[in-house]
């Protein structure tokens, strides 16, 4: 198969630090960059596309709550103005960050709680993909397979990128078991890569219980926010070239082009 690996980068701010971005920018082939308001700060986003740029990592806006405290993952409650102003502002600080690097913005991924809402939220999915076509509909719109934000951006004409995740895992509806439950997040570099090859083989989502839900899906996420991030993700690098697929960024497989990674 032709794929992409993606993972969340560019989360720290201040003097706080989150993940190994330089190690993991030589690894993943699409990064989905913090726009400071779940995490990420100016310089951050600036030291992040400046690294994403050397290593022809195509980048993507991560919008999220703006909830620092909580890293985006609470829940919030807000009107669709506020969450259309929220994902274009969030859009926007990153363009203008990425256009002052002489680099393309090429995709959006919601981050965290603001995400898994609005897979099960069909009205959410839509008032956020509203927001990005308006802001840019040239944009490629990465989305949880199955969920209703893959749904609606199809839906609205967007180039849709479906993704799974590597390091976590699915409830029998295809969403991602919560992070409270036991099981739901792959530890070790090898049962992630037996998830990823699970899924792969039975060309869906393998959910906790080993039943499989069809799905097509182009990216494959590695989380960078734990102790094993870099090393996990290269061994699933190295595991499925050694399978024979080829690894792109996001426009290269969306648009086609052939040569391999």
């Amino acid at each position: 198969m032709r794929l992409n690996l993606n993972a969340d980068l560019g989360e720290s701010f201040g003097a706080w630090s989150m993940g190994d971005d330089k190690n993991l920018l030589q690894v993943v082939n699409s990064a989905n960059v913090a726009c400071g308001f779940h995490a990420g700060d100016p310089m951050v986003m600036s030291q992040t596309l400046a690294l994403a740029k050397q290593h022809s990592v195509s980048v993507g806006a991560h919008p999220g709550f703006a909830d620092l405290q909580g890293f985006g993952r609470r829940q919030m409650s807000l009107g669709d103005a506020e969450i259309r102003a929220l994902v274009q502002y969030q859009l926007a600080a990153l363009q203008g960050m990425a256009q002052c690097h002489g680099y393309a913005v090429t995709h959006v991924k919601p981050h965290g709680a603001i995400n898994n809402m609005a897979c099960e939220d069909r009205h959410l999915a839509e008032v956020i993909v509203g927001a990005t076509c308006q802001f840019d509909d040239s944009l490629i719109f990465l989305a949880p397979v199955l969920s209703e934000l893959h749904h609606a951006a199809t839906d609205a004409g967007l180039a849709v990128a479906g993704e799974i995740f590597a390091d976590r895992a699915y409830t029998e509806t295809g969403t991602l078991v919560s992070r409270r439950e036991p099981g739901a997040v792959l530890e070790s570099s090898q049962a992630c890569i037996a998830h990823v090859r699970a899924m792969i083989a039975a060309q869906g989502l393998v959910t906790i219980t080993g039943n499989v839900l069809p799905a097509a899906f182009h990216s494959i996420c590695v989380h960078g926010d734990n102790a094993h991030a870099v090393e996990t993700a290269k061994q699933i690098r190295e595991a499925l070239l050694t399978d024979g697929h080829v690894l792109q960024t996001l426009p290269q497989l969306l648009n086609g082009v052939t040569d391999s990674d």
